[in-house]
């Protein structure tokens, strides 16, 4: 939608500027002034929440550039709302738009708990760590209400899987009795995503994330539980926040952060239009330069998909950053802390229901 000063509409609260179709939409939408209330506003999207019954909740990727080949999603969409999520356009196959749909109209997967229990008790499940928090936020605000991650590790904590979190949420620390424990017996690592520390910045870029400050707090109570906790500077947009990293990085390894990581810019598929949408709602000032940079980072497109460079880029803004990073990883000692593997010899198969009950 765009104002009158031909500038993005921004609503309130979200990250999106607009709710364009997916790209496997069947039918295409299109306001129309009917003449009746010209001058009066759309309303402001709210969101809503569609409980479902998963058939499978562990996915499989064979991706050579990632850390984990399996992870857990309670939840579709995400009421966090970041401007630059590259996984907005997983709900085009729900035949919603990537947009405001994205993070308002959400999608629970009831049953996680009871699934992921049947699956880790197949005779053929071979352990590895779970990871969560690779699609869409664990911790993200529905999380308050319908509690799927606290029992996705409580399922996980009864047989003894290993597992790693990653989140933009605070919310995270009302499960610290859960996660000391198991950190204790090596089952469990943190991460928090800090994309900035500037307050307003994070309200546009990530406006239903918790506050920067409340992260590092966050970081800061789960190292002192003695939860390995990580910091992810992801993503790092050019002459947006790139030049935040170091201030970033030491902020969070001054709150107990061991390990660090970054990710540039992803843009695949419907993110690259909104992101534009969004810089031109926000910076328009300096969309025309941040989008160069990305395309330069990107063989001259705004997204390169390929293993091993998706994640990081190319060129000489993508080697620039990469250095920085690693001066700074060394400067502040995390590598001085790298955490050890995470156990998986302790895991026990969940016994599977039996209507008889148990002998023993």
């Amino acid at each position: 939608m765009i104002a009158e000063n031909g500038r993005r509409k921004v609503t309130k609260g979200r990250g999106a500027t607009g709710n364009p179709e997916g790209r496997f939409a069947r039918t295409t939408h299109e306001p129309v002034d009917d003449g009746w209330e010209p001058d009066a506003p759309a309303p402001d999207p709210r969101t809503t929440v569609t409980l479902e019954q998963a058939r499978s909740v562990i996915s499989r990727n064979t991706s050579p550039d990632l850390p984990f080949d399996r992870s857990v999603n309670a939840y579709r969409g995400c009421e966090h709302g970041c401007s630059y999520c590259f996984a907005r356009p997983s709900h085009a196959y729900l035949e919603l738009s990537p947009g405001l749909d994205f993070e308002t109209r959400l999608f629970a997967k009831a049953n996680v708990a009871e699934v992921l229990r049947a699956e880790l008790a197949r005779p053929g499940y071979r352990c590895a760590p779970i990871a969560m928090g690779t699609n869409t936020d664990p911790y993200q605000p529905i999380e308050r209400r319908h509690r799927l991650t606290r029992a996705v590790i409580e399922v996980l904590g009864d047989c003894g899987h290993p597992f790693t979190l990653l989140t933009k949420n605070a919310l995270v620390e009302r499960d610290l009795d859960l996660l000391a424990p198991l950190a204790a017996r090596n089952l469990v690592s943190v991460a928090l995503s800090v994309t900035t520390l500037d307050n307003r910045l994070s309200a546009r870029l990530e406006p239903r994330a918790s506050a920067p400050h409340r992260r590092l707090q966050a970081i800061r109570r789960l190292a002192a539980a003695g939860i390995p906790t990580g910091v992810m500077f992801a993503p790092v947009i050019p002459a947006v926040n790139d030049g935040e990293m170091e201030a970033v990085l030491a902020a969070a390894r001054e709150a107990g952060a061991t390990r660090a990581g970054y990710v540039l810019l992803r843009l695949p598929h419907e993110v690259a239009p909104l992101f534009r949408d969004w810089l031109d709602a926000h910076l328009p000032e300096r969309a025309a330069h941040v989008m160069a940079l990305v395309n330069q980072a990107r063989g001259g497109r705004d997204y390169d998909a390929r293993f091993g460079q998706r994640q990081s880029g190319t060129g000489a803004w993508a080697a620039m950053v990469k250095a920085r990073f690693d001066l700074a990883w060394r400067k502040l000692g995390f590598g001085e802390w790298r955490s050890r593997p995470l156990d998986t010899s302790a895991f026990t198969p969940p016994r599977p229901p039996s209507p008889q009950g148990e002998l023993f």
